[in-house]
């Protein structure tokens, strides 16, 4: 145990010292923060130039019609030809040219938008929505259906389906599933990373150790054994550290971004109450309570405490798995063959995370939440939607089994290939390294 205390501690302090490890663990968090807040940023932000469009109507029945912004402003032609105004177009004010055919209440992508520059979609689904709306009106009015827009303003509906799970006892709690979903997702892909990241890093080290004959000298000391559980547990603890201090460092960074930003949106809503009420503020009162409430709904300590543990548990189940590939091979070249059967269950569990998102009590997100190799990435995209505690028992307890029976037979394959050089072995040659009885 002491052996394996002080390689753990070696791979541990080298890995943590290397620059590339300090610069990712800076920058990650300014990645993870600026992926959160630079969607709010660029949603504050509007394009304040106004776009002139020259409207064609062949149908002399949208003139005057579609509605105008801030930012659009529509002026209809008359009496011109299309072909003739798309070749002037450079030479006028126009952003762009909108051409309504005669044909366009029998015909939905008949209306045409010509510009020299891209135009924005909130142009497009303006002018589209304004045309929808008045080729809607006059097929009612075809029916003769008097008093249209009241008519339409009280036959809208909008309903939101407010979902609450009850437990035995009958208590009820409600759940957020757009929130869940979100949690459920990055929970689940963020061990996929860790585990397909920090796992191949094993693989390498042990391949650069033996191409480079330096474990011949390592093992006259210790234990192929002891050698391949300080590699895996140390390079876990890297792992752990550079997580750890990812979260610690984007919770802080997105809580200044926050309050920063939650500070501009007060003073504007502090400027547009002096003229039209104190209602801006309200909102953003009763929308900040609403959000509280949602993050309420989801067992933090059990959501974190099950994250440890199924990154450490997956991570150490497959970290076993590629050294002893790593160990097996020469180069990260000759991996391939071994690469893709191991990698075949965490694409798999990505695949039935999206199920597990949709459908969390399903037999197949059940099951695949229970199977050791699928287990880390599905239970996690289960747990932000409830979880019984007997199935994260069953999921960790057979995890937990499943590495300790995986560590033995990756520990006969690595007791045997690290001192194999210049020979690609095969599927049935690593099967029979695995019925060896080491000392």
């Amino acid at each position: 145990m002491n052996k394996i205390l002080i390689i753990l501690h070696r791979e541990y302090l080298v890995r943590i010292r290397k620059k590339s490890f300090i610069v990712m663990t800076l920058l990650g968090p300014l990645l993870f923060a600026g992926i959160m807040l630079v969607p709010m940023l660029f949603a504050g932000m509007n394009d304040h130039e106004v776009k002139q469009i020259a409207v064609i109507d062949s149908s002399q029945f949208f003139i005057q019609k579609i509605p105008e912004t801030e930012q659009f402003k529509f002026t209809y032609a008359m009496n011109v030809k299309l072909e003739d105004f798309k070749k002037n177009l450079a030479r006028t004010e126009f952003f762009g040219i909108l051409y309504i055919p005669p044909y366009i209440a029998y015909t939905p992508s008949g209306a045409e938008f010509f510009s020299y520059r891209q135009p924005p979609v909130s142009l497009t689904m303006h002018m589209a929505n304004a045309i929808e709306k008045n080729i809607e009106t006059e097929k009612l009015k075809a029916h003769q259906i008097e008093n249209l827009d009241e008519i339409l303003k009280s036959v809208r509906t909008h309903i939101d389906i407010r979902t609450f799970k009850l437990s035995e006892e009958g208590a009820e709690k409600e759940n957020h599933n757009g929130l869940n979903m979100f949690v459920a997702c990055a929970s689940a892909f963020l061990v996929y990373f860790f585990v397909f990241m920090f796992g191949a890093q094993v693989m390498r080290g042990v391949i650069e150790e033996k191409t480079g004959r330096i474990v011949e000298i390592i093992i006259s000391s210790v234990k192929p054994f002891q050698l391949m559980m300080g590699k895996v547990i140390g390079i876990a603890l890297v792992g752990l550290t550079q997580f750890v201090v990812w979260i610690t460092l984007t919770l802080a960074l997105v809580a200044a971004g926050q309050m920063l930003f939650m500070s501009n949106l007060a003073e504007k809503a502090l400027q547009q109450g002096t003229t039209a009420g104190p209602l801006p503020a309200q909102t953003m009162i009763d929308g900040g309570g609403e959000i509280f409430s949602m993050l309420a709904s989801i067992n933090f300590p059990v959501l974190i405490g099950s994250f440890l543990f199924f990154f450490i548990g997956g991570y150490l189940l497959y970290g076993s798995l590629f050294a002893a590939i790593g160990s097996a091979v020469d180069s990260e070249t000759d991996s391939q063959q071994f690469m893709m059967p191991v990698s075949l269950p965490l694409i798999v569990a990505m695949m039935v995370m999206l199920n597990a998102m949709q459908n969390p009590d399903g037999s197949l997100a059940f099951w695949f939440s229970i199977i050791p190799f699928t287990s880390p990435i599905v239970m996690m995209a289960r747990i932000p939607f409830g979880v019984p505690y007997w199935e994260l028992i069953l999921s960790a307890g057979l995890l937990i089994g499943t590495f300790i029976g995986v560590i033995r037979l990756s520990a006969k394959i690595y007791h045997t290939g690290i001192l194999i050089y210049g020979k690609k072995p095969t599927w049935k040659e690593l099967w029979k390294w695995m019925r060896y009885k080491n000392n």
